[in-house]
């Protein structure tokens, strides 16, 4: 029975062979598949993909187990043909390109792969176990079932209206669950839609049948668990249509990682299970399904592991396998690129067990010098170079000089490091600027989030640097935009570090967590303990905030004086008015004006008239004889006044 290997975010396949648990097969960071061999705890076989680098393996999946034919063989009895063992020899592996690939172990090779059938990324893959079919689930929304005699597809149909997350099938074959936000079971004869279950607010990562009953009798029943989950839901199939809910909930720790379980045949034998969590948390469970239960259900034993120091660290498990007996489980720990095997015996009666184990030993005695077949794919000049990342984004391929040539011979075939890899991006974008038609090498957003996501796993300050120097607000926005879930709160502390430093480097690291809170604010909110881990960024913030609102009260203050005494200073410098006039203007009276004058005083006495012409003459006369005597205008009051003391005078 083929464990389903579905890979979100930051989960990497980890999968246990069938039946014999001999292999242990794993893709770890670097893209590559290695099988372990758990009796020995050896490395046994290692496969490079040819594009490991930017068509990640996401998923694994193991087939039934087959009879496998080895090289040249007499001819066997009939007695000794009954002992034939059936081993795990396929292998299949789902790409983010979109492609599966079948590795035999058996012959250490590939064996074939199935192209054409998505254009997304491959999410989850499951065997028939019977028939030589595998289905697969992708970004597209499809499903595609494959036929591994021919090699191409078989079937092909739309699921759900979103990416399809996981698969599972059941163990007649005769019914396919494949989920995303929303769980569906199919008839495999007709592809039709049987069953519909909701219940799960995010994708749903797990699925896997716990019963092996018909569903006629209201038997059959199967669990799910879903990303930033900490239950696993059971449901069950009833025959009569009323099954919307789940009837029995595992609590964990943490979302499930990994999980394997023994099914049961009737009511009265348990299902026992094993849940490996993302925190590194084995937790064991036991349980008789027959109809629902309200409460949730604790793990019967609780298992976690930690080194032998002095001050303990937790050491992280990766898989566990469980046996025939109910005290023997199979344990994966440690790094996925060398993870160490062992065959443990856990006290259940306990409900919470820690093991000790010195890890460096392990890991001593746990690697071969020599490895028995390793297939790494010739590169010729014609092929593209892929850079580390999302598949799409192609490099030029730079001829090399004989020099290098020969220098890549003494190096013995030695992967270039991340930091290499920077380097050579500088200097190509340095040497294309230097070119006029040249156009400049530079770095896509998406590599911008993959360089931050090794960045933070590797914790190198020259990948983080190179990254953090961008302030162009888009690239960031794109760039927290594509980051997973997980890798959200370890980019925070990393810029919670950054920000208690230069005020210069603050001010950059300011606008990448504006952009986190932005764009991830549901996901932070959804955080039980996001208060313990945000607390350095809360009261770094308040401290510096501390004496915000005094200092504006205070600017306040001095922008308000400054405002005064420059007032005062422009009123001072304002001279004093010269209240003069500039230009009078006066209008001569006209004889109309003189003869309404003279109708207007018809009493007066004659003389006093001519008395006036005569003064007028004489003023004439004066004006004629000194022009520029008169300088200053006079107004009609003083002429008046003149007039009456010259008439005195005469």
């Amino acid at each position: 029975m083929a464990t389903d290997g579905v890979s979100l975010s930051l989960k990497l396949p980890c999968v246990f062979s069938p039946k014999s648990r001999q292999y242990l097969a794993v893709c770890a960071q670097d893209g590559r598949l290695r099988v372990w061999n758990t009796d020995s705890k050896t490395l046994h076989q290692e496969y490079v993909p040819s594009a490991h680098l930017s068509a990640t393996c996401t998923c694994v999946a193991w087939g039934p187990c087959r009879t496998v034919k080895e090289g040249p063989q007499r001819k066997k009895r009939k007695s000794e043909a009954a002992q034939v063992e059936e081993k795990a020899d396929l292998l299949a592996m789902g790409t983010a390109a979109g492609t599966v690939l079948i590795y035999s172990t058996a012959k250490g090779s590939l064996h074939c792969t199935l192209d054409g059938g998505h254009s997304g990324g491959v999410n989850c893959v499951h065997w028939h176990p019977e028939d030589s079919l595998l289905y697969s689930g992708s970004d597209d929304t499809n499903i595609v079932e494959w036929d591994l005699q021919t090699g191409k597809t078989r079937s092909k149909w739309k699921a759900d209206r979103a990416a399809v997350t996981s698969l599972c099938v059941s163990p007649d074959g005769k019914l396919l669950l494949s989920a995303g936000h929303v769980i569906k079971m199919w008839d495999l004869e007709t592809k039709v839609v049987y069953r519909k279950f909701t219940g799960h607010s995010t994708a749903v990562t797990t699925l896997r049948f716990a019963t092996t009953r018909p569903p006629d009798s209201n038997g059959l029943y199967f669990l799910s668990g879903a990303a930033h989950d900490r239950l696993l839901s059971v449901w069950q199939v009833r025959e009569d249509g009323k099954d919307k809910n789940s009837v029995v909930s595992f609590t964990l720790t943490d979302e499930p990682q990994h999980v394997d379980l023994i099914t049961s045949s009737s009511k009265e034998e348990a299902v026992r299970l094993a849940v490996v969590c993302k925190d590194g948390q084995l937790h064991l469970f036991e349980h008789f399904l027959n109809g629902p239960c309200k409460k949730p259900l604790s793990p019967s034993c609780s298992v976690q592991m930690s080194d032998t120091k002095e001050s303990p660290m937790p050491i992280p498990l990766l898989a566990a396998a469980l046996g025939a007996d109910p005290r023997s489980v199979l344990l994966a720990y440690g790094n996925y690129l060398q993870p160490v095997m062992e065959n443990a015996e856990i006290n259940t009666a306990e409900r919470h067990v820690c093991l000790a184990r010195d890890l460096k030993t392990n890991l001593s005695l746990s690697m071969e010098t020599t490895v028995s077949k390793v297939k790494t794919p010739i590169v010729n000049a014609k092929s593209k170079v892929l850079i580390p990342g999302l598949p799409g984004h192609k490099a030029p391929v730079v001829s090399a000089p004989q020099g290098t040539e020969k220098r890549k011979k003494d190096a013995g075939n030695k992967e270039m490091s991340i930091a290499e890899r920077l380097g050579e991006i500088d200097l190509e974008a340095s040497s294309s600027q230097k070119g006029a038609p040249k156009a400049t090498a530079s770095l896509q957003t998406d590599n911008y989030a993959v360089l931050l996501m090794q960045g933070l796993e590797s914790k190198d300050a020259n990948i983080l640097n190179k990254v953090f120097q961008t302030r162009k607000e888009a690239e960031i926005k794109k760039t927290v935009a594509r980051l997973p879930l997980p890798a959200v709160i370890p980019l925070v502390e990393e810029l919670t570090t950054r920000l208690q430093g230069n005020p210069l480097v603050a001010c950059m690291m300011v606008r990448w967590l504006k952009a986190v809170l932005v764009h991830h604010t549901s996901y932070l909110a959804s955080l039980p303990d996001l208060v313990t881990q945000l607390g350095v960024l809360y009261h770094m913030i308040e401290s510096r905030v501390k004496m915000f609102h005094k200092l504006t009260k205070l600017h306040g203050k001095l922008h308000l004086l400054t405002t005064q005494v420059a007032a005062n200073d422009d009123r001072n410098a304002v001279s004093d008015v010269d209240h003069t006039a500039k230009l009078v203007y006066e209008e001569e009276s006209s004889d109309e004006e003189e003869a309404s004058g003279d109708e207007a005083f018809p009493n007066e006495d004659s003389d006093h008239w001519e008395e006036e012409e005569a003064m007028q003459e004489d003023e004439g006369d004066e004006e004629d004889e000194d022009p520029d005597s008169r300088t200053e205008p006079k107004a009609n009051g003083d002429e008046d006044m003149e007039h009456e003391n010259e008439s005195e005078e005469e």
